[in-house]
């Protein structure tokens, strides 16, 4: 049975800090009828209009209490029966139908219509749960898949069937996570679900809310977290959704130098007010109690932390104190991360933050934001424009790459190649690298191993594994033709391959934030564009990683080693199984007594053309 919506839920509610409205709020079959309740505290009146009533006002009419809640218990209303709540403004003038801003699921869209429901799940994941803690710390291999449904790889079915498929692919490709654009309703396709209209409803594009329990549980079941992006930043205008909601600016500002984004034309939230803190924290718990999400990836979060992102002088409004800091969406971040980690302390909060803003990963009770992960975008940008470079000019952009362990252990990071860069005129990775087709396949196999070998967690977009021909286009699935041609099925092979190693290996992925996991042993020989480092872990472990940034081999390239006697080469980009020429320096090194780069030995190595290669001392020599 439904609990009732009292006085503790009204002051939670106002306070900011209720995390389950989905309980209270929203359509909950109670027997033979149906009990409504939503916030609308400036409206004349609420009606529920539906299939029952066909549509029409006067017949189910709610009652508002002092909190602003309206409500109504009425027959008729079971479990898939599509409702609306026709709202009138104060003055009358302004009379709108809504979705339920709590509907648990939605028509398909282009419709518009809540659905009522009360989904449950049978879950068979409680392996998975109650050791997913470990796989998400920070000493853990984390290596994100992220996946837009619509486009991934066609499958009639929706959301059960994809599940069997991208579980199986991702245990074949060694990724240890899916992260899903939003897979929120959404009106408009072609946003990628970062539009949302359903902040407690699943897209019905792929299925019920039933299906994607479903979905999460198969890959639970075969051991591959789920990280959903989240969109608390905006929300689109579109009539039947949050804006204007009851004849006021409700859950927007009402200043459109505060409560209007200028890129995506969409409403922002109101980080000012409880009731929408209450909101957008209950959202976030909803996705990851009810549908067991591992973690939510927090989508434009730049946007929130500035009052004039994106806008010019005149066109944002300061902060109390004259910054442009906003103190509001500052205080719902923090408070959102303590929610959701002192309920679930073993799950990922994740930002997009593609500022410098300090503190995203460090506890709020330091003046952090509180996040467990950030995306590093610094990165990607350095290293795609830098990759991006003819190699006859690298040596003139070296520090691109360099420049990165300076910050390094500012934050929890998640290296990123996401959609974003795949995307409006972008092109795909592929096309970006510059050089012959060769060259370029040799490029982006550097990138790829450049990623997943420098510290944090890793996330790669899909189809960039299949080195991708054009950018991403989501109203087709992905070109999984290309694997025909081996320089395509090459690629997939080297982040298969990369994937093993970094799930291995330890020093790979054991120390990223502190400083002692990382060590530059060549970062300044720009005139041949070679970088070496070596990453190390708590255990005493270490492994070289070699890049050689141009198409030139270097036939003895002598690098100082900090332990005596043989290496072992773990990967090589241009071994010929990936697409390469097959040069190598060899599966076994011997250090020689020959001092350099502050060490007492050194590797005499052959570096093959525009490659990556890893090494680390055999056992007998890590034991010596």
């Amino acid at each position: 049975m439904p609990r009732p919506f009292d006085a503790d839920d009204a002051w939670l509610l106002a306070s900011g800090t209720h995390s389950r409205l989905w309980e209270v709020l929203g359509a909950h079959v109670e027997g033979e009828s149906t009990t409504f309740r939503v916030w609308a505290p400036d409206a004349r009146s609420v009606h529920v209009v539906g299939d029952p009533n066909d549509w029409t006002s006067g017949v189910d009419v709610l009652e508002p209490d002092p909190s602003g809640v309206w409500r109504g218990t009425f027959a008729g209303y079971g479990a898939g029966v599509r409702y609306k709540y026709r709202i009138a403004s104060a003055d009358g003038n302004h009379v709108v139908d809504k979705a339920d801003p709590v509907g648990r699921r939605t028509e398909l869209p282009p419709l518009t219509a809540s659905i009522v429901a009360t989904p449950t799940h049978d879950w068979g994941d409680q392996g998975w749960m109650a050791q997913r803690g470990g796989r998400q710390r920070h000493d853990s291999p984390m290596a994100i898949y992220e996946v837009h449904l619509g486009s991934w790889r066609y499958e009639p079915g929706g959301y059960r069937a994809m599940a069997r498929q991208l579980a199986d692919y991702c245990n074949d490709m060694g990724f240890t996570h899916v992260e899903l654009l939003p897979v929120m309703e959404h009106p408009f396709y072609g946003s990628w679900g970062y539009q949302t209209t359903g902040y407690f409803a699943p897209t019905a594009r792929y299925g019920s809310p039933e299906d994607l329990m479903a979905m999460v549980d198969t890959l639970h079941q075969a051991d591959v977290g789920v990280i959903l992006d989240w969109v608390p930043s905006h929300f689109p205008t579109d009539e039947h959704g949050l804006g204007y909601f009851d004849g006021t600016h409700l859950y927007e500002h009402a200043d459109e130098r505060q409560g209007f984004h200028p890129d995506w034309k969409s409403f922002i939230f109101n980080y000012d007010r409880g009731e929408v803190r209450s909101f957008l924290l209950s959202s976030a718990h909803f996705w990851l109690e009810e549908f067991h999400a591992d973690g939510l990836r927090v989508d434009a979060v730049a946007s929130m932390l500035y009052l004039d992102y994106s806008r010019r002088a005149g066109e944002w409004i300061a902060n109390p104190h004259g910054g442009n800091e906003n103190l509001g969406a500052i205080a719902f971040l923090q408070e959102l991360n303590r929610s959701v980690y002192g309920a679930h302390s073993d799950v990922v909060m994740v930002a997009e933050e593609s500022t410098a803003w300090p503190g995203v990963t460090n506890p709020t009770d330091t003046g952090g934001l509180g996040f467990g992960f950030k995306w590093d975008m610094g990165w990607m940008n350095d290293t795609l424009d830098y990759l991006g470079t003819d190699p006859l000019y690298r040596a003139h952009h070296h520090d691109q790459l360099t420049f990165r362990s300076i910050y390094a252990a500012a934050e929890n990071y998640i290296v990123p190649l996401s959609h974003d860069e795949v995307v409006h005129g972008k092109g795909s990775l592929l096309a970006k690298m510059p050089g012959d087709r060769w060259q370029q396949f040799a490029n982006l196999r550097i990138l790829l191993g450049y990623q997943w070998t420098v510290p944090g967690k890793k996330l790669l977009f899909m189809g960039d594994e299949l080195a991708a021909t054009g950018e991403w286009d989501h109203e087709a699935e992905l070109a999984w033709g290309v694997l025909s041609d081996p320089r395509h099925a090459g690629i997939q092979g080297w982040v298969r391959a990369l994937n093993e190693l970094y799930r291995t290996v330890g020093p790979l992925h054991r120390v990223d934030r502190d400083p002692s996991g990382f060590r530059w042993i060549v970062g300044d020989d720009s005139a041949q564009s070679v970088l070496a480092y070596l990453r190390l872990d708590d255990r005493r472990q270490q492994v070289l990683v070699v890049l050689n940034n141009t198409p030139v081999p270097r036939e003895i390239y002598r690098i100082g080693v900090p332990v005596a006697g043989e290496w072992s080469l773990l990967a090589n980009s241009d071994d010929a199984g990936y697409g390469g020429l097959g040069k190598s320096p060899g599966a076994r090194v011997t250090a020689d007594e020959v001092a350099a780069h502050g060490f007492e030995q050194s590797l005499a190595l052959e570096l093959p053309p525009l490659s990556v290669i890893v090494l680390r001392p055999t056992a007998e020599a890590q034991r010596d």
